[in-house]
C-alpha cells in the first residue's frame, strides 16, 4: 500500500489482513490465499491482502456499487 494516502485508513487494512489470513488458516478458503501464504511469508502476504482491500474497496466507492461475491465462491 502506499504512503501517499491516508494513514489511518491504510491502518485499517494493514489490521485487517492478519484477521483475513487466519480465518483463512482455520477453514482453508480462497486458493489463491493459500498458494500466497506458501510462497510468502506472513507479515509479506498481509500487506498484499491489505493492498488487494484497498483496491476493492476503491473501485466499489468510485463505481458506486455494492461488494459482489465472485460466482464461483458463491456456492
Amino acid at each position: 500500500m502506499s504512503k501517499q494516502g491516508d494513514r489511518y485508513l491504510r491502518s485499517l487494512f494493514t489490521a485487517g489482513a492478519p484477521a483475513v489470513i487466519s480465518y483463512a488458516k482455520i477453514h482453508g478458503t480462497r486458493p489463491w490465499l493459500t498458494r500466497l501464504l506458501a510462497r510468502r511469508p506472513t507479515k509479506v502476504s498481509a500487506i498484499a491482502i491489505a493492498n488487494k482491500l484497498g483496491r476493492v474497496a476503491w473501485a466499489m466507492m468510485a463505481r458506486n456499487e455494492r461488494y459482489n461475491e465472485p460466482a464461483a465462491l458463491a456456492a
